[in-house]
């Protein structure tokens, strides 16, 4: 007996991934990643280090697939990412890269909502999640989607 499997459309925490430079006591420096990857070891050539620290973050965007049942990565930080900005966690999945160029040192590879992205300072959009096909029978109607409201401190 073959049984067809179906997409869920359940909702999962999105992932993420945080690549970080960190320099040590003795002018070396490491890369880490919150991934279990093959790091380079401690160096004093912090130009090689931070490249790559950051193609290893693309390398992680490129092989994500944006899931499309998805649930904000921002949200379940509290929105910590644009505290200043209030909005509302809804619209598609998408996948940023956020690395803020003076501080240089962190890079963060996230699935969020399209309503959070364009909120979070130094985030780029890579990807966005294909549509759920076949997630919806044809004889059921699309319903309205609903919005939830980014809080802190939950």
């Amino acid at each position: 007996m073959t049984t067809t499997l179906k997409p869920s459309t359940a909702r999962v925490s999105g992932r993420a991934w945080t690549v970080r430079l960190t320099g040590h006591s003795d002018r070396t420096a490491s890369v880490t990643c919150t991934s279990p990857c093959k790091m380079p070891a401690r160096s004093r050539d912090l130009a090689s280090l931070r490249a790559f620290a950051a193609r290893h973050a693309a390398a992680h965007a490129k092989a994500a697939t944006v899931r499309p049942n998805v649930a904000c990565h921002c949200r379940a930080e509290y929105c910590e990412a644009h505290p200043a900005d209030k909005t509302l966690c809804a619209g598609e999945v998408v996948l940023i890269l956020r690395h803020d160029p003076i501080v240089g040192q962190v890079w963060l590879v996230e699935e969020v909502c399209a309503m959070c992205a364009p909120h979070i300072p130094h985030a780029r959009v890579l990807a966005r999640a294909a549509a759920l096909l076949n997630a919806l029978s044809p004889s059921r109607p699309l319903r309205a989607k609903t919005r939830r409201r980014c809080s802190r401190g939950r």
